[in-house]
């Protein structure tokens, strides 16, 4: 049988993950030196007012070979052929971590069919990709297919977002503390993207809270291929509000086909904290693979 599977750094709505029967294996989230799993054993309601108090200690680690060769394990011994699609290496070390487990597993079943691909996505960009996949897979396509489709998504998908408070990226290292306060000061909001290597960059830093959720638009005008086609996708991390607002600019703008909305998890928001929104969308069409999506 062939499957995919992929990791909750994906971020994809339980009622998708329920609705396709998709297997998706739990980052950890360390909180005050107890272990959890994202979106198993803690829920992104109760993780966010965790998060809101800032001397709370949370950490996060990848999944590691361990966790792995239990999640592939059962495939292994099904003689399942599976793609496993994992969270950006250029923002963690999932790909590697996977890669051990597999040639762990190779050595008792030696002809265990399991390709990883690196999404060099985040959240629920990542999430778009593996919703195209899923749709082709379930139209019939071949695993060598899907790993073609994969190369194309992968090349065109992008991601920008913002961030409501600092002191994560300034908890966690990605900006020092002196700018990031600064920053803070004077209410200076990044933009980032998921860049082509599928690392975190800053494009802009604008003032106030608005105009960089407005800046998210600004953006997928200049990129978005013809929108009316495509479904796009938006992440918020427990911001309801923020996530209407930039919802209703999308609709009111790009009339998409559809749009994919989900809550970003542990994997992520523990990095950035309440307050991330973003925006994913594709700046091509379906190419070859339109017709899976007729």
């Amino acid at each position: 049988m062939l499957r995919i599977i992929t990791d909750s750094a994906s971020d994809l709505p339980k009622t998708y993950i329920e609705e396709h029967n998709l297997h998706v294996i739990p980052t950890p989230v360390v909180i005050d030196d107890i272990d959890y799993l994202d979106g198993k054993t803690i829920q992104t309601e109760e993780f966010y007012h965790i998060l809101d108090n800032i001397k709370r200690d949370v950490k996060t680690y990848h999944i590691n070979p361990a966790m792995f060769t239990e999640a592939f394990l059962p495939y292994a011994e099904a003689g399942d052929s599976i793609i496993y699609l994992c969270f950006s290496t250029g923002i963690a070390g999932t790909f590697n971590a996977a890669s051990i487990a597999l040639n762990n597993i190779r050595e008792d079943y030696p002809d265990f069919d399991l390709t990883i691909i690196d999404s060099k996505c985040a959240s629920i960009g990542f999430g778009l990709l593996v919703s195209k996949l899923v749709t082709i897979l379930e139209k019939g396509a071949s695993k060598e297919e899907l790993i073609e489709a994969a190369d194309y998504y992968i090349s065109h998908i992008r991601h920008v977002f913002t961030v409501q408070t600092l002191a994560y990226l300034i908890k966690g290292g990605r900006l020092t503390r002196f700018k990031g306060t600064l920053a803070e000061t004077l209410d200076m909001k990044p933009v980032l993207i998921v860049n082509e290597a599928g690392a975190l960059a800053v494009i802009k830093t604008v003032r106030g809270r608005k105009k960089s959720l407005r800046f998210l638009i600004d953006y997928a005008k200049e990129h978005i291929s013809p929108s009316e086609n495509q479904t796009v996708a938006l992440c918020h991390a427990e911001d309801p509000e923020s996530l209407a607002f930039v919802n209703a600019m999308v609709q009111e703008t790009f009339h998409p086909k559809d749009t994919l909305i989900s809550v970003v998890g542990c994997a992520i928001g523990a990095h950035t904290g309440r307050g991330l929104v973003g925006f994913c969308f594709f700046d091509a069409d379906d190419g070859k693979y339109s017709s899976y999506f007729e």
